[in-house]
C-alpha cells in the first residue's frame, strides 16, 4: 500500500502525464481563441474551434472573413458574383497554443448589415485538418522533424508489453492474491532510405483512483511508431507515413485498423541550444479524418485473428519489406484494404474489386508474360492484320494483345504462395480460376451472372481475396508454416475454405 506522500506523487504525475498526452482522434475537444488569415494578420476574429470525431472540425466565428467573390466595375461600384471564397490556411491562437487550420470552407455566413439592431456577423468554417501547436503556411511546408502515430492493435502486432502478471493459488485454487509488475521494454528501430522507424513504448506512472465504491490502480502502456526522416518534412509526408503504418496493421489483423492519434514534432526552432541544455522540442497534434478512426479504449482484436506479428517477421525486417512491397503493389493492396475499410453492399461490386486486385497484383509482381514469344506474336499479328481491310486495321490492332488471360493470371497467383496453404484454402484451383473468370466476364460484358448463385459468388470473392493476401504475405517473407496456420486457424479463412469446398469443386471430383 502506498503512503500518502507516494499517493500524492502519483496523482501529480498522472495530471502531468495526461496534460502531455496526444489528442485522441476519437475524443471531442474545443479551443476558444482568435483567428486570422495569414495574408491579413491584422484582421483578427474571435471564435471557437470544435472537433467532433463523427463530424470533424468546425470553426464558429463571432465576425466573418470576407467570403464573397467580388469585382470592381468602376469607382464605388462593386459586383458580387456567385460562389464563395475558400481558404487553404487559417491561423489561430487558443489555449496558449498556435493552431493552423487547413482546407477551410465557409459553410454558413450570417451578415447583419442593415439590421435594426447592430450585432456581429457570424460565420461557420469547416476544415479538413487542424495542427494544434504550430503555425505553418500549408500542408506542403517542411516544418517537422519527427512523426509519431498510434494505430489500433499496434501493441498486439508488436508482440511486446511492459506488463507481467501472476495470480496466487492455495491448494490449486486462486486465493485472491497476485501481482502486476512492469519491466522496461527497449525500442526497436530500423532505417530505410535515410528514414528511421522506431517501435516505442510510452507508459504512465502507476496511480490509484480512490472512488466512492472502491479503489482502482492503473497504468497505461501505449505502443507507437516514431518516424524520423533525415531532413525536415511536411504534413503530407507525415500523413503518408501514418497511412503506411495503418495499412500494415490492417493487413496483419485482416480488418480495418484505425488511427488513434498522430503527433508531429516541430523542427528545431531558432538558434541551436547550448551544449548544457537539451534542444527545444514542440509537439503538434494532428486532427484529421483517416480512412478509419481508432478507438483508444476499444477491446483489442483476438490473438487468433492476427495473420502475423513481429514474432513471425521482426520489426526491423518487416518495415523495409512492407515499404518496398507497398510501393510496388499499392494498387492491389489498396483494393483489398477497401474490402476491409468500406466493403460494398452488393456482391457484384466486391467481385469486381477482388478480381481487379488479383489482376493488378499479377502485373505488379512482374510476371505479366504473354503466352507467345514476342517475335512469334509479332509475326502472327501481322499475318492476321493483313487479312483485314485497311480501314479496320487500327481498331483490330488494339484488340490483339499478347497478354495472359484472367484465368492464366489467377492460376499463376495460386502457384506462388506455399502450396500446402493453397491446398488447405481450396481443393480445386482450376475450378476456382474457371468460375472466377466466368463470373467476372459475365458481369463485365453482360451486366449479370446468370450461371452463378449468390453463395458461389461469395465464395469466389472470399477465395480470390485470400489468394491476393497470401501472395502479399509471400512477398513479405511470411514463413510457409505461418501461411498454413493462418488458413487453418483464422476464423474467416476457415469459413472461406469451407465455402470453397462446397461451391468451388468440380462435380464428381470427390474433393
Amino acid at each position: 500500500m502506498e503512503s500518502a506522500g507516494e499517493m500524492q506523487l502519483s496523482y501529480g504525475a498522472r495530471a502531468k502525464t495526461m496534460a502531455n498526452d496526444p489528442l485522441n482522434l476519437d475524443e471531442a475537444a474545443e479551443w476558444a481563441g482568435i483567428w486570422w488569415l495569414p495574408d491579413d494578420p491584422d484582421e483578427r476574429i474571435a471564435g471557437v474551434l470544435r472537433y467532433e470525431p463523427e463530424t470533424g472540425l468546425a470553426l464558429s466565428l463571432i465576425g466573418a472573413f470576407e467570403d464573397r467573390i467580388m469585382s470592381s466595375l468602376s469607382p464605388g461600384v462593386v459586383a458580387v458574383h456567385e460562389g464563395t471564397l475558400t481558404w487553404e490556411v487559417i491561423h489561430g491562437a487558443a489555449e496558449q497554443r498556435e493552431i493552423t487550420l487547413l482546407g477551410c470552407v465557409p459553410t454558413r455566413t450570417r451578415r447583419t448589415i442593415g439590421a435594426r439592431v447592430k450585432s456581429p456577423d457570424r460565420q461557420i468554417v469547416k476544415a479538413t485538418t487542424a495542427l494544434i501547436g504550430a503555425h505553418v503556411r500549408g500542408q506542403g511546408e517542411a516544418a517537422f522533424s519527427a512523426a509519431e502515430v498510434s494505430v489500433e492493435d499496434l501493441e498486439l502486432w508488436a508482440a511486446s508489453s511492459v506488463f507481467e502478471g501472476s495470480w496466487g493459488t492455495t491448494g490449486g485454487k486462486p486465493d485472491g492474491s497476485g501481482r502486476i509488475s512492469v519491466k522496461p521494454v527497449g525500442s526497436e528501430s530500423v532505417t530505410v532510405d535515410g528514414t528511421e522507424f522506431r517501435l516505442t513504448h510510452r507508459r504512465t506512472l502507476p496511480f490509484l483512483d480512490q472512488l466512492k465504491g472502491g479503489t482502482v490502480g492503473r497504468m497505461r502502456d501505449t505502443v507507437f511508431v516514431r518516424v524520423v526522416p533525415s531532413q525536415p518534412f511536411s504534413l503530407t509526408v507525415a500523413l503518408e507515413a501514418a497511412g503506411s503504418v495503418q495499412d500494415l496493421i490492417a493487413l496483419a489483423t485482416h480488418q480495418a485498423a484505425g488511427v488513434i492519434w498522430l503527433r508531429l514534432e516541430l523542427a528545431e526552432i531558432g538558434a541551436a541550444s547550448p551544449a548544457d541544455r537539451p534542444a527545444l522540442h514542440r509537439s503538434v497534434d494532428v486532427l484529421y479524418a483517416p480512412p478509419a478512426l481508432g478507438k483508444h479504449d476499444a477491446k483489442a482484436v483476438e490473438h487468433h485473428r492476427v495473420f502475423f506479428t513481429c514474432e513471425s517477421i521482426p520489426f526491423e525486417t518487416i518495415v523495409p519489406r512492407w515499404g518496398e512491397a507497398r510501393g510496388r503493389l499499392r494498387a492491389a493492396t489498396n483494393m483489398i484494404m477497401g474490402l476491409r475499410y468500406a466493403p460494398a453492399r452488393y456482391i457484384e461490386s466486391n467481385l469486381l474489386t477482388a478480381v481487379g486486385a488479383a489482376e493488378v497484383l499479377h502485373r505488379g509482381l512482374g510476371i505479366d508474360e504473354g503466352p507467345f514469344p514476342p517475335d512469334v506474336f509479332d509475326t502472327m499479328r501481322g499475318a492476321m492484320l493483313a487479312q483485314v481491310p485497311e480501314e479496320h486495321r487500327d481498331r483490330l490492332k488494339g484488340s490483339i494483345r499478347n497478354e495472359p488471360t484472367l484465368r492464366d493470371r489467377l492460376l499463376a497467383l495460386a502457384a506462388r504462395p506455399d502450396q500446402e496453404a493453397i491446398g488447405l484454402l481450396m481443393p480445386d484451383v482450376d475450378r476456382w480460376a474457371r468460375r472466377t473468370t466466368r463470373a467476372r466476364n459475365d458481369l463485365a460484358h453482360e451486366g449479370t451472372t446468370p450461371g452463378h448463385s449468390f453463395e458461389e459468388l461469395f465464395a469466389v470473392v472470399e477465395v480470390t481475396t485470400a489468394v491476393v493476401i497470401l501472395n502479399v504475405m509471400q512477398e513479405l517473407g511470411l514463413p510457409a508454416e505461418r501461411q498454413r496456420a493462418i488458413v487453418q486457424e483464422h476464423p474467416q479463412l476457415r469459413a472461406t475454405a469451407r465455402a470453397a469446398r462446397e461451391w468451388l469443386v468440380s462435380p464428381g471430383s470427390g474433393a
